[in-house]
């Protein structure tokens, strides 16, 4: 059985969609949370990512920030971000039942450990092993007899704006292997133009790294 685990999709439809498409031969999925804010289809991927078949959907920061109806960080961009996107947004019933974690074998599965974000660098004593996603950075990381692997992120990469990383789960290998997919970044800055999204968000992505 093969598992499709997912993080950060940020209201990238597109993005998301196309990772769904290429990966058809899988038989369930796993979202680390974060699916909204951000890109301008939070409603969408919400509905998108319970639609679909075996389906475990876990609640991230950007979840829980919309279930609160505030974004309680300092950074002034999210916050317009957060201000054009939740105005829209319809789906709090939903995103109030995400798990907070979950289990597949040996690892546990969740938006990331204590709030932190775990970069390829960062200095951290395992004490289990863990999937998580939340720093958009895909990568896989070992000590203590324990691995962690980081999903990166479906909408929103940290790299390449246009490249979307997730996993694929192999249940009776046990093996994961990291995969990306290339979309089209212009139908998202094209919709954050047609709904009016502030200059500084669309240029936000309008000036990342693009991989040709």
């Amino acid at each position: 059985m093969k598992i499709l685990i997912y993080s950060d999709v940020h209201g990238n439809l597109p993005a998301f969609e196309k990772m769904i498409t290429l990966e058809k031969n899988v038989d369930g999925y796993i979202c680390l949370g974060d699916l909204v804010n951000y890109g301008p289809w939070s409603n969408e991927c919400v509905d998108l990512a319970m639609s679909l078949p075996n389906s475990r959907v876990i609640k991230g920061n950007h979840e829980e920030a919309f279930i609160e109806g505030f974004y309680r960080g300092t950074n002034s961009l999210v916050q317009k971000f957060f201000n054009i996107t939740f105005s829209n947004f319809q789906r709090k019933e939903s995103i109030e039942s995400f798990l907070a974690e979950t289990i597949l074998d040996k690892f546990i599965c969740k938006h990331t450990i204590r709030d932190n974000y775990i970069y390829p660098d960062t200095q951290i004593l395992l004490d289990n092993n863990y999937i998580i996603g939340h720093s958009h950075h895909q990568f896989e990381y070992k000590n203590n007899n324990f691995v962690l692997y980081n999903a990166g992120s479906v909408g929103q990469n940290r790299k390449y704006i246009n490249e979307s990383n997730y996993l694929i789960y192999d249940t009776d290998l046990k093996i994961i292997e990291m995969k990306s997919v290339w979309y089209n970044i212009d139908l998202v800055i094209n919709e954050m133009k047609y709904l009016s999204y502030p200059i500084e968000c669309i240029n936000y992505y309008r000036n990342k790294l693009i991989k040709d």
